[in-house]
């Protein structure tokens, strides 16, 4: 009987420590200019520092982190016009996405899509804002996969934790969740239906709609910054 290997190698270890990393920034639990102090995450992932070091190269590479000179690491400052131009990438390639997703869904992917929306509406009901992101992000990462675009997906992953971060300004905004709710049935459906023109259209309408509920947030944060 052959011996099976348990051992854990480095890479393995390496990736899992990107993997926390890449999501607790998703989760907003780091958030835009957010300093990232190597001996706090030392403590908090329990490894060394070169594994710290390391795992912020990779997410740096993926534009989750950036690294100032004399400053350090740390998670990029989100200025509306940037937002903006999130926004309108997301408009093309989600809306594109879903336009292929309604081609290409099948039964068990519509089964996914359903999940994801059910536990969305749950978060909504429970006004459980952080369930309402991950479920949001969940929703569109079983189109992405159901389109199979590479560089959709790999573009609109290299923006995710911006995108999360956005979407929680822009659901803090009041019933904007429950439209949001609305909106992602009307996504579904479209897909469910195998209408493209009709998927494309939902999921740009929704990307629109949440730009101006996140710009809404936006100016009332800089009215209480102003007011301070």
């Amino acid at each position: 009987m052959a011996t099976l290997n348990l051992r854990i190698s480095p890479k393995t270890v390496q990736q899992q420590i990107v993997e926390k990393l890449r999501g607790a920034i998703a989760d907003g639990m780091f958030k835009p200019g957010d300093r990232l102090i190597e001996a706090n995450l030392c403590e908090m992932l329990g490894v060394s520092r070169p594994s710290i070091r390391e795992a912020l190269r990779s997410l740096e590479a993926e534009r989750l982190v950036s690294i100032i000179p004399n400053r350090g690491p740390q998670i990029p400052v989100l200025t509306r016009d940037h937002a903006a131009d999130i926004y309108k990438v997301r408009a093309l390639l989600e809306s594109e996405a879903a336009f292929i997703a309604a081609k290409r869904a099948t039964p068990d992917d519509l089964k996914l899509l359903s999940g994801a929306l059910a536990a969305f509406g749950r978060a909504v009901r429970s006004n459980d804002m952080r369930t309402e992101v991950s479920a949001t992000s969940v929703f569109y990462s079983h189109i992405l996969r159901i389109c199979d675009n590479r560089i959709i997906e790999e573009t609109l992953n290299g923006l995710l934790a911006r995108i999360n971060f956005l979407r929680a300004h822009s659901m803090s905004q009041p019933g904007r969740a429950r439209i949001s709710l609305r909106e992602m049935k009307a996504i579904y459906e479209a897909i469910a239906t195998k209408n493209g023109s009709a998927a494309r259209s939902a999921a740009m309408k929704h990307v629109e709609n949440a730009h101006l509920s996140a710009n809404a947030a936006f100016e009332s944060f800089s009215a209480e910054e102003s007011s301070v």
